[in-house]
């Protein structure tokens, strides 16, 4: 069990990871903070004046602006596979009233920031549909169905991501090794280590220096937050309590 494309572009672009967004008549790539609300539609915080929101503002005539909005996965770990790139294209618009307010909401359950309070007066919302997604990873890029991204939910471990793997490694990392060779029916000279995590399993690295490998562990069922992860692992990082 892995994610499916629309699962990896949405959960890159949900707003836990930079982003830029590339403007129609703005030469290069800007800095943005953004997230995704629960359609998938992207928003964009923008203080107000300056010159994203400048290059935002739709010229005399239209009511929105071509956006596209460029995501990198930062991998949690060393060694650690990326994701890839996600590129969302739409057409961004200005909120106001009560629609400034529930993206205002929106966003704030991705990516709180006070900021938001602001809203009106030193920042501004904008939002666009997205119209086209595409998938970037190795060399190669995929266009991902605009209705499959919005039906995809992101990952939900994702924001911790850096965090589970980071404490597997501190405070688990011989309990971990003693059940992933188990299950991967690994000698003991091999040193298998958990390198990402997604709802569906774990990504492992395992192998000599220089001849590194990479094999999946998948859970039986996927999982919903980091609590029920925990409960999932437990017998393998506690296996003698899980026994009793």
């Amino acid at each position: 069990m892995r994610p499916s494309p629309a699962e990896i572009v949405r959960t890159l672009v949900a707003g836990h990871l930079p982003a830029l967004a590339h403007l129609a008549r703005t030469p290069g790539p800007q800095q943005v903070r953004h997230a995704t609300d629960p359609q998938g539609r992207v928003l964009l915080l923008v203080p107000v004046p300056g010159d994203l929101a400048t290059a935002l503002t739709p010229p005399t005539g239209d009511t929105d602006v071509a956006t596209v909005l460029d995501v990198l996965d930062l991998p949690p770990t060393a060694g650690a596979p990326s994701l890839g790139r996600a590129w969302l294209s739409g057409w961004a618009e200005p909120l106001d009233g009560d629609e400034a307010r529930q993206a205002a909401m929106d966003f704030a359950a991705v990516r709180p920031t006070g900021d938001l309070l602001d809203v009106g007066s030193r920042f501004a919302l904008h939002r666009f549909a997205v119209s086209e997604a595409r998938w970037e990873r190795a060399g190669a890029t995929r266009l991902i169905d605009p209705q499959a991204y919005a039906k995809a939910e992101p990952d939900p471990l994702h924001a911790a991501e850096a965090d589970l793997v980071a404490d597997l490694a501190d405070h688990h990392a011989e309990q971990v090794a003693a059940h992933l060779r188990r299950q991967l029916k690994l000698s003991g000279a091999e040193s298998p280590r958990v390198v990402r995590i997604d709802r569906y399993g774990l990504t492992v690295a395992y192998g000599r220096p220089g001849a590194a490998r990479r094999a999946r562990v998948s859970f039986g069922r996927p999982v919903a937050d980091v609590d029920e992860l925990s409960r999932l692992l437990h017998p393998m990082l506690c296996p003698r309590q899980a026994a009793a």
